[in-house]
């Protein structure tokens, strides 16, 4: 972990509102945004959006895909201001950075609009922190930015290991161990629910 100082809250906010404006205001933003609400055939994930209640893709895709672009902001703005991408991989809730996995494959548009814009994007698998808090440090930068974040998609870490319990025990139920990442379905038979 780094031992850089975090930026203060205040300064991160406007910076990340600068390099959203940015990213949205770039001529290749508009494929960008399409391409990455397409990318939803392959939003095949057991743990990250089903955390949000009542999860529906056609719903919550346009929201939640706003939520990513403030994500990479803020992590974006902490990197600009810090130059270290282990301090910019500042704690970012379970959904949210589950779709900005949906926005980062889409490699060639956003490197293109970052390139344009002089902005890092930073996401790193293995220095990520899902570990999100309202009233941390994150909660700060994003509320001094664009005001509350919505508590729908902004799910504490504490709320999507509980959720997370909830549906490893669902998925078990129907033969899918360790929340999909395994299973003893041979496909021979059609499986009865």
């Amino acid at each position: 972990m780094s031992h850089i100082e975090l930026p203060a809250a205040n300064v991160v906010a406007d910076a990340s509102k600068v390099i959203l404006d940015g990213i949205k205001g770039d001529s290749q933003f508009p494929a960008f945004r399409a391409a990455s609400l397409e990318y939803s055939d392959d939003w095949q994930c057991f743990t990250g959006f089903p955390v949000v209640a009542n999860w529906h893709l056609e719903t919550d895709a346009a929201p939640l895909f706003e939520e990513g672009l403030r994500a990479l902001a803020l992590k974006a703005a902490v990197y600009a201001l810090t130059h270290d991408d282990q301090t910019a991989e500042i704690p970012i809730a379970v959904p949210v950075d589950e779709l900005t996995h949906a926005m980062l494959a889409q490699a060639q548009l956003l490197t293109r609009i970052a390139d344009a814009r002089g902005i890092s994007i930073i996401h790193q698998t293995d220095q990520e922190h899902t570990d999100y808090r309202a009233g941390g440090y994150t909660h700060d930068c994003y509320r001094l930015a664009w005001g509350e974040p919505p508590a729908r998609y902004w799910l504490d870490h504490e709320e999507v290991v509980r959720r997370r319990g909830v549906l490893a025990g669902l998925y078990q139920s129907i033969g899918m161990g360790r929340s999909g990442r395994e299973h003893a379905l041979d496909f021979a038979e059609p499986v009865a629910v």
